[in-house]
């Protein structure tokens, strides 16, 4: 399967300390199969840093890697429940120590206003059922794929940049 991480420059080697905290699945590498999420991912990122170009760095996975290799893979189908309650732990975790032990988190994307929605939520202004509902990527579900160790790592090929 091809996956692409949008970002504002050229990925020569993925450095896992780079990873920012407080994300959907944690600290680690993100990765999606929609080039155009992706790139729409790159041109916010480098909007946002204020230099480099969009550039979507491109990579090969194999899927069998995630039964035969005994790499602990986590996978979200849907936006529920167990979903919602593993991106708000995550997203309160703002150390580099994971708050989970999964090398692969595969699962859909949150929104952008992730931030909000967790205040609301634990401000007890929604249920949990409405904050599920307004997790939901507004562009309908769209998978990511997390790679949180140096050992998930291993099974990305790079293969160009774009």
């Amino acid at each position: 399967m091809i996956l692409y991480h949008g970002s504002n420059i050229d990925i020569i080697h993925i450095d896992l300390s780079q990873s920012k905290t407080g994300k959907d699945f944690g600290c680690g590498f993100y990765l999606s199969a929609d080039k155009e999420q992706a790139r729409e991912l790159a041109e916010r990122k480098t909007e946002q840093i204020g230099s480099g170009s969009p550039t979507l760095n491109v990579y090969e996975f194999d899927e069998n890697s995630l039964c035969d290799t005994g790499l602990s893979v986590l996978r979200f189908q849907n936006y529920s429940k167990e979903w919602a309650e593993f991106i708000l732990m995550n997203r309160r975790n703002r150390t580099r120590t994971p708050a989970h032990n999964y090398d692969i988190v595969i699962g859909p994307i949150a929104n952008d206003a992730v931030g909000l929605q967790i205040r609301r939520f634990m401000a007890g202004l929604i249920d949990k059922d409405q904050f599920i509902k307004e997790l939901k990527y507004m562009k309908g579900v769209t998978i990511q794929y997390f790679f949180g160790t140096e050992k998930a790592i291993r099974y990305l090929k790079k293969l160009e940049t774009l």
